[in-house]
């Protein structure tokens, strides 16, 4: 699977609950998508997701499901530190 960065605008503050997260989990389970983990700017006003998808189609339907924004897709690759130490 291709990981996915998906920028959020928020036009209001995002309260996440544990039902709101169950929901979201159960949609994203059924369209096939992964969310690994999100980013809450300061302001709280956007967040910056990755997920793991087949497309980012499939993440664009989850969203239009759960009724959150997906104003910017981006599939990235993942680079770390320690793939450019010396050995």
């Amino acid at each position: 699977m291709a990981l996915f960065l998906i920028e959020r605008n928020w036009a209001e503050q995002l309260e996440v609950t544990p039902d709101s997260a169950a929901a979201v989990k159960q949609i994203n389970d059924d369209v096939g998508v992964r969310w690994l983990y999100s980013f809450l700017t300061g302001d709280k006003k956007k967040t910056y997701c990755l997920y793991e998808a087949i497309s980012a189609d499939a993440i664009r339907e989850a969203a239009e499901r759960a009724d959150i924004p997906a104003d910017v897709i981006v599939e990235v690759d993942q680079l770390k530190p320690e793939m450019f130490a010396a050995s």
